[in-house]
């Protein structure tokens, strides 16, 4: 008996049937079920489109068919699928020769390719069209069953393995609520929060950096009805201007030197979910016009693609910068920032919320010791009011940091805590003058320089920051 085998497809070219290791027993999909995906049908015949809707429509949220390629083109113009049935032989175009087009236009949806001949050559075609499996007619319920279930689990497991990567990269923690402390600054963000939850709305959260935008964002997610689906971050200021629209969007392959194939944008994977665009004042303004379409038209278009591709993501944005001000400046989109500000969600600095430093500290004492193999000692009332007395120019983050540092060397350096552990540490005067300049020298360090931010931060003027960095030489 003489068998083909490419990629993940198997066929008998002797009996001319699809064959896979499976039985007669009630197939039971993978991940839970298939209650939040969709599938379009593609088949001219109409016993076989009303066979594949009566099997599928009970298993899937939306099952539509149509009878032309054309007609394919429209529904996927207007909305998302997550797999395409597709049958190779229609009138006018073949289901392959259709496949070749749509993937050069940018189409990334998983095709099952249904057909009633099978040869080498349609084979092969089928492949470097992207068919993700083949099937030929006829066949049983439970055999297009595991071929749509094979399809789901690689997008699923695809899809699970570049958020798993992301987390690893960004080593971010979060919980349920995600947020620590009771403070009186922190009680309306929890409020807006569970609010936000119940809605699709777009996102704008504000704050210093290390205020725990991040979390708020992941909280927002993790408590909506978007849950089942991935969270996907995305820092707009560490992506490279050149490459940002084909990380969000994905891109075709031949769209630029280097694209040797085509490749899904962040958008992609958090279809159904949400993405967070952190630092979003860093965009392009050219990636800013890009966005702007995306959000109002709810399309996308990879670059180097003819056609855009419906998404349902929710958008939420973050940013430590004054978007009112850049707007002023010229340096970020006054639409956009409308479009972006349909709710502000504002993240009080740590020194606005210093009652939740001691929750703080004993969570991340909790959290750091076992992975330094340390004890999980707590620190002593001395250290907690330097604690709270600091003023915090890294936020939580520099506070997690503080503690870890703590854990693994049993003390804190006097610059780590401020001008109060100047003074207790040292035993000896130090002068209003010295403290203040030692203070705000640490701020414009931590805003990289900026005046504008360190100004803010310290609730100064600019002309009075300029001023004393002047009488020090700075």
């Amino acid at each position: 008996m003489h068998c083909l085998q490419l990629s993940n497809i198997e066929f008998d070219m002797t009996a001319a049937k699809h064959i896979h290791p499976e039985t007669d027993a009630p197939f039971v999909e993978a991940f839970g079920g298939w209650q939040d995906q969709s599938i379009l049908i593609v088949d001219d015949e109409p016993g076989m489109r009303s066979f594949l809707q009566r099997t599928l429509e009970d298993r899937c949220s939306r099952v539509e068919a149509v009878d032309s390629v054309e007609a394919a083109s429209v529904l996927l113009d207007s909305r998302h699928f997550d797999l395409i049935i597709l049958d190779n032989s229609l009138p006018g175009k073949s289901g392959v020769e259709w496949l070749h087009e749509m993937r050069a236009l940018g189409l990334h949806n998983d095709v099952v390719l249904i057909t009633a001949f099978a040869d080498l050559e349609t084979a092969i075609h089928a492949l470097r069209a992207g068919a993700a499996d083949f099937l030929l007619k006829p066949f049983r319920v439970n055999q297009i069953l595991s071929a749509i279930g094979r399809c789901f689990d690689r997008t699923h497991l695809r899809r699970e393995n570049f958020i798993l990567r992301r987390e690893l990269d960004s080593h971010v923690d979060f919980g349920v609520d995600g947020l620590v402390g009771n403070s009186t600054a922190l009680q309306p963000v929890r409020e807006t929060i569970k609010r936000l939850a119940t809605v699709s709305s777009t996102v704008l959260i504000t704050g210093e950096s290390g205020t725990g935008k991040e979390i708020a964002a992941r909280a927002m997610h993790y408590l909506s009805s978007r849950s089942g689906n991935h969270f996907v971050p995305v820092n707009c200021g560490a992506v490279a201007p050149d490459i940002i629209e084909s990380e969000l969007f994905g891109h075709v392959k031949g769209a630029f030197s280097g694209a040797a194939s085509s490749r899904e944008g962040l958008f992609f994977y958090a279809q159904g979910g949400t993405l967070f665009l952190d630092e979003v004042a860093e965009l392009p303004m050219a990636m800013q016009v890009k966005l702007l379409r995306v959000l109002e038209e709810k399309k996308i278009r990879p670059v180097g693609a003819e056609r855009e591709i419906p998404v349902d993501v929710r958008v939420i944005a973050a940013t430590n910068r004054n978007v009112e001000e850049a707007v002023q400046e010229g340096r970020f989109r006054q639409d956009l920032y409308y479009r972006l500000n349909v709710v502000q969600v504002h993240m009080p600095p740590l020194r606005e919320r210093a009652d939740d430093i001691p929750a703080l500290a004993a969570y991340f004492v909790r959290q750091l010791a076992p992975q330094l193999g340390v004890p999980p000692q707590q620190p002593d009332n001395a250290l907690l009011a330097a604690m709270v007395s600091h003023a915090w120019p890294g936020n939580v983050r520099e506070l997690r940091n503080l503690i870890e540092r703590w854990l693994i060397l049993g003390n804190i350096p006097e610059i780590a805590i401020g001008s109060k552990s100047v003074a207790i540490d040292n035993g000896s005067d130090v002068s209003l003058q010295a403290i203040e300049k030692q203070h705000i020298l640490k701020i414009l360090g931590a805003a990289d320089g900026n005046k504008t931010e360190a100004a803010r931060r310290l609730g100064l003027s600019r002309k009075t920051l300029e001023r004393k960095c002047a009488e020090w030489g700075v």
